[in-house]
């Protein structure tokens, strides 16, 4: 059975901890229990924690942060069949978008752009086609008939998808979208900005993708752990972070197969899933950037990814490659 939600992205988690929180310039005790909402959003299980000594201030902000996700996967779930994105797949042109899926869009192709198409947001045909051979009955393990997978090619490409204030399009017929790869990134980025708002100035962020608001209530650095691709329940190693967002990416999320040779990571040139690295985790000064480069940097070698953040002196990436060495790139 093909699962519609990928591992690294089954919760959403908005928690102010470790010993306070700032709320409009002024530092207060944190509540021992958090205020906790559980729904699903984006295709996953997800979940809102915020600890804070006022119950009432926490709830507003639950209900705030609720609608902003609800709004967002509104423009960017495929599991919503009246979604914007399912609109724009389904009839290939989306007229007067909102400014958020322009900003997306806009942001993805920007991506494809500096990664040499690497990133490319018009792989949704790849799954479609995936998901269709492996929830067949007695599939072939070695997935879909290279006819099929070429036919399938000829619709990938970010060249494809033009993007306007008042219009997207789709120009080849039977091109699709997905913003799997970057759109949680943009909600932990668009919460994180209303938290900011409201005037916290002291907590972590997790809506799949990490972003730290500042330090800990102490000073020190937010320290986030980085799971083993092969053993999620433990460790690898922890990274620090302050004023700056984490997002990894692994294969071993989400498989087609059981042995996990076809992931949900699609090299848009071949149609097959990258065995390079086991992981790929990015930070950067924001969530959009680090989910965008993570799912990229899949796809490339050491000396490209080198060669991309030589020009983005705050990004560091964290590699686990496929003989099980620990790299990092970057300050």
């Amino acid at each position: 059975m093909i699962h519609s939600s990928i591992t690294r992205r089954r919760f959403i988690t908005i928690a102010a901890m470790a010993g306070g929180v700032v709320l409009l310039g002024s530092r207060r005790a944190m509540a021992d229990t958090p205020i906790r909402w559980q729904g699903s959003a984006l295709g996953a299980q997800v979940s809102i924690e915020i600890y804070h000594p006022d119950r009432m201030e926490a709830e507003r902000l639950i209900h705030l942060c609720v609608g902003e996700v609800r709004r967002l996967e509104q423009q960017f779930s495929l599991y919503q069949p009246d979604s914007a994105i399912c609109t724009l797949n389904r009839t290939g042109i989306l007229v007067s978008p909102s400014a958020d899926m322009v900003t997306l869009l806009n942001a993805s192709l920007d991506f494809a752009a500096l990664t040499g198409g690497a990133f490319d947001p018009t792989v949704q045909p790849l799954w479609n086609l995936y998901a269709a051979h492996f929830t067949q009955e007695n599939p072939t393990l070695d997935g879909p008939s290279a006819s099929s997978l070429t036919e399938v090619l000829s619709k990938v490409s970010y060249r494809y998808l033009k993007v306007s204030p008042d219009r997207i399009a789709l120009l080849k017929p039977g091109s699709a979208v997905t913003l799997n790869g970057i759109a949680q990134g943009y909600a932990t980025d668009r919460v994180t900005e209303m938290l900011r708002a409201v005037g916290i100035s002291t907590t972590l962020v997790n809506m799949g993708e990490i972003r730290a608001i500042g330090a800990k209530p102490d000073g020190m650095p937010w320290r986030v752990g980085l799971a083993d691709p092969d053993k999620p329940e433990e460790m690898n190693k922890t990274v620090d972070l302050v004023d700056h967002a984490i997002a990894t990416t692994a294969g071993a999320g989400f498989r087609f197969d059981p042995a996990g040779r076809f992931t949900h990571l699609f090299d848009p040139t071949t149609g097959r899933s990258p065995s390079r690295y086991r992981s790929i985790s990015v930070i950067a000064p924001t969530a959009t950037e680090a989910d965008a480069l993570s799912t990229a940097f899949s796809l490339l070698t050491g000396s490209r990814i080198r060669e991309i953040i030589a020009a983005r002196p705050d990004i560091q990436v964290h590699i686990t490659d496929a003989d099980g060495r620990m790299l990092v790139y970057g300050t």
